[in-house]
């Protein structure tokens, strides 16, 4: 059994009427990449995908051939995915995701896999994770390491909220989440590991315009006219909050490996290297105090 769609106009508005819909029928009209409109309809019909590959004639109802269809089209024209579902996963972890904070990315993944292999011998470490959004990389450290502790800041009340929400859903109890701009509300106290994936866009950077970034928040993204004023802050403040021997990571941008050497430098770490990702890009930079 096939999709019967009838576009019909009124003077009003314009509206889909579905009279029939099966699962396969509503994946081959979505007009997305099959990925993406698998994850969409297995949100509206509340199952997995593998459900939907093994069920491809099940009949949708006509409430969810609607719904279906308004977040194809929403995604046709660019709204992420990770927006449409409220869903985004990360090193494992299903995180609740809102329009409050930056989506998490493949690639800062190398951030939590850098952070794990220095805390191998030092699993009771304390962390702390700046401008951790929707708790992410916060929660990823936590979940491996569960004798760690670690703090997640962000200036967002919102997202802070949102951090704690997915800490409490996902069951992990070794971290916590504080409403900080960086250090400025953090207790005096010095951490094993500093790890930050902060705004570094420059403000005039034309990709802000454009794709996914169009729907994320200004403040998660850009940061100065050169990208680098969060940067920046973070590493002149760190070593007050950094344990002798203690170590600095930070995600940047594809082109400011050696600039974010030349801060740590200046700042008197040591020990300064750069880690690529999976496509090459120089993506984390560190050093230790």
């Amino acid at each position: 059994m096939r999709i019967a769609v009838v576009h019909c106009k009124t003077a009003s508005a314009e509206e889909w009427v579905v009279t029939v819909a099966t699962v396969s029928a509503a994946l081959a009209m979505s007009g997305l990449v099959p990925f993406e409109a698998r994850l969409l309809l297995a949100h509206v019909i509340d199952r997995d995908r593998a459900w939907l590959a093994a069920h491809g004639e099940a009949p949708l109802t006509r409430d969810q051939a609607l719904a279906f269809d308004a977040l194809a089209r929403r995604r046709r024209d660019g709204e992420p995915v990770a927006y449409l579902t409220g869903r985004r996963e990360f090193f494992g972890l299903d995180l609740e995701i809102t329009r409050d904070v930056l989506i998490p990315r493949p690639e800062t993944e190398l951030l939590v896999e850098l952070a794990l292999s220095w805390l191998g011998k030092n699993a009771s470490a304390r962390v702390l994770d700046l401008g951790s959004g929707s708790g992410a990389v916060a929660l990823a450290i936590a979940r491996e390491l569960p004798q760690a502790g670690v703090v997640g800041a962000d200036l967002s009340a919102a997202a802070v909220a949102l951090a704690r929400r997915n800490a409490e859903r996902l069951g992990i109890g070794n971290v916590t989440f504080v409403e900080s701009d960086w250090f400025l509300r953090l207790p005096p106290e010095r951490f094993a590991l500093v790890v930050a994936n902060p705004p570094y866009v420059a403000e005039e950077d034309p990709h802000l315009g454009r794709g996914d970034l169009r729907f994320e928040p200004v403040s998660a993204l850009a940061s100065g006219g050169e990208g680098l004023d969060a940067i920046r802050a973070i590493v002149v403040a760190a070593p007050g909050y950094i344990e002798p021997g203690g170590a600095l990571a930070f995600e940047h941008g594809h082109d400011q490996a050696a600039a974010a050497r030349a801060l740590l430098r200046d700042a008197g770490f040591g020990e300064i290297a750069s880690a690529r990702d999976l496509a090459g890009i120089e993506r984390v930079t560190y050093g230790r105090l």
